[in-house]
């Protein structure tokens, strides 16, 4: 049976419409806490709730909270938290789960849930399955005496800033740096600076006031066109952009270079090098083939992922490698954390810059991306791209004029109601107007 909520990141949407409403998240706590309550059999199960700086976040938090409790499940509150902080804490105050009230990227109207299981991990497709299962089931409540009871997490943010420097060499430090860091507005609005800081960095820190409203509004790692802009105009050597929940990440530098998550990526795994075997890295459908080509060069077995972190986290786990991502800059290191986290991420990074004595720029400079121009189409739901004739035709037109000189990628999002069109060529120009004669036929 295919999941009707659950996409590759939990489950999202606009607030107010189904299923983003203090009804379903009732339910859903309640299922959600069944589940685990059958998985801890003997003992109380007891979930840890962390959000970003979306108004909707106290509404959804409310109604979370009272789904767990009338079934009999403790809660830990934490307030707005990065998505990794909530993997981290969960699996460092030995938990049931963690739930993040979070639509990442999306503008603040979006809202939505992710989990994860005891071990700081996304939740396996057959335990989503199964809260699902479980959601047609009439709601209920336990007797008084077995209601479960909430507290706070005292100091939340300070025990996340204290594992994220634990990630970063202690021979090392950021003294002498001056750094951008643009925090959306978002989850990691008052985690980021300090880390930082606290490492020895000078920090300007960026969209660090949330409202409730402004959380990814022009800002952040999905609007990091104007972040070199602000390295130069405050005379500092990188800028780092995060999302809204905190788990993604892209850099750039005074000279107008964006260096996205393919670079990071590659930057890592090369430092890696420099001290130990790296067994492999994992990527997605949209990596670029220039990171393919060059890992090839060194040596580096590589594979292709789904699109989205926990199929990344899968692949990886299935051979027992340590280092993948996204180009969005969704990064997992392994070796330092369970989940994505765009703050540690930039870590290592600016550990390889450090350590190499050289500029971001100067590390990738071997790296030589190939143009890629995406498209995202809005789409019916239910509309069938696979049977459209004139998708079909311009496909295959598209594909004998690329003449294995690029490559094009279609798929639908797991998140929104788009289909993605994505065109990667030598030529932008032409990978550019490959795209829009694709997304054309689609329209």
């Amino acid at each position: 049976m295919s999941k009707r909520y659950f996409g590759t990141d939990g489950i999202r949407g606009t607030v107010g419409t189904y299923p983003i409403t203090p009804e379903f998240m009732l339910r859903l706590g309640q299922s959600a806490g069944r589940v685990l309550s059958q998985q801890t059999p003997g003992r109380r199960a007891t979930v840890l709730i962390g959000k970003d700086t979306r108004v909707s976040g106290y509404m959804l938090e409310a109604a979370l909270e009272a789904g767990f409790s009338s079934v009999g499940v403790d809660v830990v509150l934490c307030g707005p938290l990065p998505t990794p902080a909530v993997a981290y804490l969960t699996r460092a105050q030995r938990l049931s789960a963690g739930v993040v009230i979070s639509a990442s990227h999306n503008p603040y109207q979006d809202n939505g849930i992710k989990f994860f299981s005891g071990s700081g991990r996304k939740l396996d497709d057959v335990i989503e399955q199964q809260i699902e299962d479980l959601l047609e089931q009439p709601s209920g409540c336990v007797e008084s005496a077995e209601l479960g009871k909430a507290r706070r997490l005292d100091d939340a943010t300070g025990r996340y800033i204290e594992f994220c420097k634990s990630t970063f060499p202690g021979e090392i430090d950021l003294k002498g740096l001056k750094l951008v860091v643009d925090c959306a507005h978002g989850a990691a609005y008052h985690a980021a600076p300090d880390v930082f800081h606290e490492l020895g960095a000078e920090v300007v820190p960026l969209a660090v006031s949330p409202n409730g409203f402004n959380i990814n509004d022009g800002v952040g790692a999905v609007h990091s066109s104007q972040l070199a802009g602000h390295v130069r105009r405050n005379g500092a050597d990188l800028g780092i952009a995060l999302d809204g929940d905190g788990d993604r990440v892209v850099l750039a530098d005074g000279e107008g270079r964006e260096f996205n998550g393919d670079q990071l990526l590659y930057v890592i795994v090369r430092d890696r090098m420099l001290h130990s075997k790296v067994q492999g890295a994992v990527g997605t459908l949209m990596t670029n083939f220039a990171l393919e080509r060059r890992f090839a060069q060194l040596g580096v077995p590589f594979e292709r992922a789904r699109v989205g972190d926990r199929y990344v986290l899968e692949c990886l786990e299935k051979n027992g490698w340590l280092y993948g991502g996204e180009g969005s800059g969704h990064l997992l290191c392994l070796d330092k954390h369970s989940a994505g986290d765009g703050i540690i991420s930039a870590l290592q990074v600016l550990a390889a810059t450090r350590r190499a004595g050289r500029t971001l720029a100067e590390l990738t400079q071997e790296l030589s991306l190939l143009p890629q121009h995406l498209i995202n189409v809005r789409i019916e739901p239910g509309f069938d791209w696979h049977s459209s004739e004139a998708l079909k035709r311009e496909l295959s037109e598209v594909q004998r004029e690329l003449s294995g000189s690029g490559r094009v990628l279609i798929r639908p999002s797991g998140t929104e109601p788009v289909l993605r069109v994505m065109v990667e060529a030598e030529d932008p120009d032409a990978a550019c107007r490959y795209a829009e004669r694709l997304a054309l036929s689609v329209r």
